[in-house]
């Protein structure tokens, strides 16, 4: 009896799952830009460079372990004898199942297949109507999030901040700096409810209130978003972001509308007036962006079936908190009752589920039926 029939899963796959060749060659692109003499006179630019080179090194080594271990084992396997085989099996099962174990673990990098998955991700958090009560709700995505992206080891930015006048956020901007970042944290994109009893409602009653995450990937200047300078409106005004005194002080904040579109990307949390401009143009860049792969998936849509849009009017999940704790993703179906879990940025169940759904929708669904809650 051979080794795969006696231990059919002593070699995980890999190269057939994760794009070794194509990893190294953007690591070696990287590398060769580290070495340019100028590489540090754009610390900021460097600075997000020299974090995807560590993380890419860390994604290769996970892999090139992996893989090492799973040939190590099958070696041993096939040179087991026939008598060694029930003194051995219980051990190699063990080895077998941490292999399994390391590999599902990896499987994130293998949904990644999205055109800007790999890409730095720009999150915005929009407050909807109901005053205090949603620029509250506001206030702890941005906080779900963020605590997501400090346990990921990622970088986050902020660009453009309007805080509420009791409580919370009216709006935020935040740059995330890390590699996978987009294909993460696309999950978040959409209107997101709660349900709970106010705290500022001095008759304890039950309140819903909404708040949209809007998720794009960080495209840096690419040659193939386009903008005509005649088209944009820029102004500039009086910061009231971080800072530090100086920016209360000076013209320093950037407004840009992109005059075709009606689109409109605001940035003041830098000191320099010029950081700011590129920071907003850099959103900009985008949402342009957005609007084109948004056309371009409208357009495969007699190809690929049923299109599923991210606008924003789109519900993507619930959280409630009474009467009972629930947090329900309205798109995959997937729930949890760990409500402080996730709102202390737990969220990679959702984000998995996510993933999966979005390589086939109606499968993932058969494959994950669940029974609706009950609506509030």
């Amino acid at each position: 009896m051979n080794e795969s029939a006696r231990f059919p899963s002593a070699s995980p796959p890999h190269g057939g799952y994760f794009d070794d060749a194509a990893t190294r060659e953007e690591l070696k692109k990287y590398e060769e830009q580290m070495q340019d003499p100028a590489f540090w006179n754009a610390p900021d630019r460097a600075k997000v460079i020299a974090q995807q080179v560590s993380e890419i090194r860390r994604e290769l080594e996970t892999w090139d372990v992996l893989e090492k271990e799973s040939a190590d084992l099958k070696e041993l396997v096939s040179g087991m004898k026939p008598e060694e085989e029930t003194e051995f099996r219980p051990e190699i099962e063990k080895q077998i199942a941490e292999l399994e174990k390391k590999f599902s673990e990896l499987e994130f990098l293998v949904l990644f297949s999205g055109r800007y998955d790999a890409n730095n991700a720009i999150v915005t958090f929009h407050s909807g109507s109901g005053g205090t009560e949603a620029q509250d709700w506001t206030e702890m995505l941005f906080r779900m999030v963020t605590r997501f992206c400090e346990k990921k080891g990622w970088t986050v930015r902020m660009l453009n901040e309007s805080k509420g006048q009791e409580a919370g956020l009216k709006s935020a901007t935040i740059e995330v700096i890390g590699r996978h970042a987009y294909g993460y944290l696309r999950s978040e994109h959409g209107v997101h409810r709660l349900v709970r009893i106010s705290p500022f409602d001095a008759a304890k009653a039950r309140h819903t209130s909404f708040a949209l995450i809007e998720v794009l990937p960080d495209i840096g200047d690419a040659a193939d978003v386009k903008i005509d300078p005649s088209d944009l409106r820029i102004d500039t005004f009086l910061s009231g972001g971080h800072g530090g005194q100086g920016v209360q002080t000076t013209y320093s904040a950037v407004r840009i509308v992109h005059i075709p579109t009606g689109i409109m990307t605001t940035c003041q949390n830098e000191r320099s007036q010029q950081q700011n401009r590129e920071n907003a143009m850099k959103m900009l860049r985008a949402k342009l962006a957005a609007i084109e792969e948004e056309k371009h998936q409208k357009e495969m849509q007699g190809i690929r079936g049923e299109y599923h849009s991210a606008e924003w009017g789109n519900q993507a999940r619930s959280y409630v908190l009474q009467p009972y704790r629930m947090v329900k993703d309205h798109r995959t179906k997937h729930k949890t009752s760990d409500t402080d879990g996730v709102l202390n940025g737990g969220i990679d169940e959702f984000i998995e589920a996510y993933l999966k759904w979005m390589k086939d929708p109606e499968a993932y669904l058969k494959s994950h039926a669940q029974e609706d809650d009950d609506e509030e």
